[in-house]
């Protein structure tokens, strides 16, 4: 599959925000991965210290989309002792406001998922294809749709300016940003969701879709981007701060084009990805999971990763601390970090020995 961003094309970054310079491509630092950690957090502590000045967003508002089940093999990469093969991850959105020096208002949703079409993702067409739909119905939850939240929020469509993943598994966006063909399997041609919002991605990512490795498959669903707009999507390279308080920082590892947000709120920074699924996998310490604790300790890991792919380990893994240097500690819990997993960990009665310790939840913010 060809992709029209071709490595040479650069992104007008007045259409996006300003790159930070504290923040290099960490794969140019020499002496191999050890180096590259060291760099991590030299660099993450910087950013930090100038992260506040550029101020906070109007506001952050949490919506919980799906809850659904994940191997517990892939979101505690090796710690868990936990007996369940699958433990449950409830995927949300955030919902960020502010408004340009210009007065201009802005909104980013962050993990607009359609979860109707992400379920034919391949690896997880597969699974429900062999889960017994009694054990399917009690495992996955509902809980609203995108454009559900927005009119709840009273958000019209047409406001919504930037869409954002921390990476493209499962996400299917021709219901959000419209196709140049008809779809067969939409029952015709979809007009965009949103029409006036733009898909902030790395281009990395992008180059990584259009020759999948074996590793991505199961996790892709290339072919719905065949006929998607191209001017619907501001491909980038590296970290950009979007607006007063709101940032995307590179963060490889899970996936090529991996990407964080960053927002400094009242309680202070947050970063959010998948990068893992619970706030305890950043100080797995700390952690009353079945096994995470003297699986670090023995290991000296400080970090559990997400690895349902590992595409590069030791880079998500220093990418993990990357977001584990930028967050604040929490002000419920100050054993754990004010890390927001964008799919996280939530407790069930039928995954034993993975409740989580510590949940967030949510993220809320209003600007005073």
């Amino acid at each position: 599959m060809r992709f029209p961003w071709g490595p040479g094309e650069v992104t007008d970054l007045r259409t996006v925000g300003d790159r930070v310079d504290t923040l290099t491509d960490l794969s140019t630092v020499a002496d191999g991965p050890g180096a590259r950690l060291r760099a991590a957090r030299a660099q993450g502590e910087a950013f930090r210290r100038e992260f506040p000045a550029t101020g906070t967003p109007d506001s952050v508002v949490t919506c919980d989309l799906i809850t659904l089940p994940y191997p517990t093999r892939f979101g505690l990469f090796r710690a868990s002792k936990a007996l369940a093969p699958f433990l449950s991850i409830t995927n949300r959105m955030l919902v960020i406001r502010w408004r340009e020096s210009d007065g201009s208002r802005r909104v980013l949703l962050f993990e607009p998922s359609d979860h109707e079409l992400g379920r034919y993702t391949p690896y997880f067409d597969t699974l429900s294809a062999r889960t017994p739909d009694v054990i399917e119905r009690r495992m996955l939850r509902e809980h609203g749709t995108v454009p559900g939240h927005l009119a709840r929020l009273g958000i019209a469509p047409e406001d919504v300016t930037h869409l954002m993943f921390d990476h493209l598994h499962t996400q299917d966006l021709r219901r959000w940003i419209g196709t140049t063909t008809p779809q067969a399997d939409l029952g015709g041609q979809p007009h965009a969701a949103f029409p006036n919002a733009k898909v902030i991605v790395q281009r990395d990512e992008l180059a990584a879709m259009a020759d999948l490795h074996p590793l991505q498959r199961p996790w892709y669903q290339p072919a719905t981007y065949a006929d998607v707009p191209p001017e619907a999507f501001l491909p980038i390279d590296g970290c950009v701060v979007l607006g007063p308080g709101v940032a995307v920082v590179k963060t490889p590892g899970h996936v090529f084009g991996n990407q964080s947000l960053v927002l400094n709120t009242s309680t202070g920074i947050w970063v959010s990805s998948e990068n893992v699924i619970a706030a305890e996998a950043l100080t797995p310490e700390h952690s009353a999971l079945p096994g995470l604790a003297k699986w670090s300790r023995r290991w000296q890991q400080e970090v559990v990763l997400n690895a349902n792919t590992i595409e590069t380990t030791a880079d998500q893994y220093n990418s993990i601390v990357l977001e584990k240097t930028l967050a604040d500690r929490s002000q419920a819990d100050p054993r754990f970090l004010q890390f927001f997993p964008s799919s996280e960990l939530t407790g069930a009665w039928t995954n034993p020995g993975t409740r989580p310790t510590f949940v967030h939840g949510s993220i809320t913010h209003r600007k005073a």
